[in-house]
């Protein structure tokens, strides 16, 4: 978790300076806050499934087929970030990438939120998670628009 959100943190500040550029440019913002997030992100829900259910106290003592499935979903949006700046396809692709993990990021919140009772997350992973897809969020929107 703590390698998403270094990546994520570093690839967020990058994006917030280049995107005051001529020309804006989200690249190396992308590639980190969307692309190394997502890719570790798979990892760590899918690849070491179990260790991450222990983490989250989700440890069933069984293979978890959603969190893989979750992982799996963190796989996509960190490959179309890559390839959005490996082949080029411009400033409103990758700050649609940005949109795609802040949106995910900030439904899985609001769904912690409306948890019931002891199926909540504790209240320092949601604040971190809050955080880091309002600012995946606010990128998005000033790469739209600068796009």
């Amino acid at each position: 978790m703590w390698a998403t959100y270094l990546a994520g943190g570093v690839g967020i500040a990058i994006a917030f300076s280049t995107l005051g550029d001529t020309p804006a440019t989200l690249d190396w913002g992308c590639l980190l806050a969307v692309g190394v997030s997502g890719i570790v992100s798979f990892v760590r829900h899918s690849v070491f499934h179990r260790s991450d259910a222990a983490r989250m106290h989700w440890d069933l003592g069984v293979r978890n087929n959603f969190q893989i499935e979750v992982g799996l979903a963190n796989l996509a949006w960190g490959l179309v970030a890559i390839l959005a700046v490996l082949l080029d396809w411009g400033l409103a692709a990758e700050a649609t990438t940005f949109l795609i993990f802040g949106i995910y990021l900030l439904g899985v919140v609001g769904m912690q939120v409306v948890s019931p009772g002891g199926k909540r997350r504790s209240p320092a992973p949601l604040i971190a998670m809050a955080a880091f897809g309002m600012m995946l969020v606010l990128v998005g929107i000033l790469g739209m628009n600068a796009a």
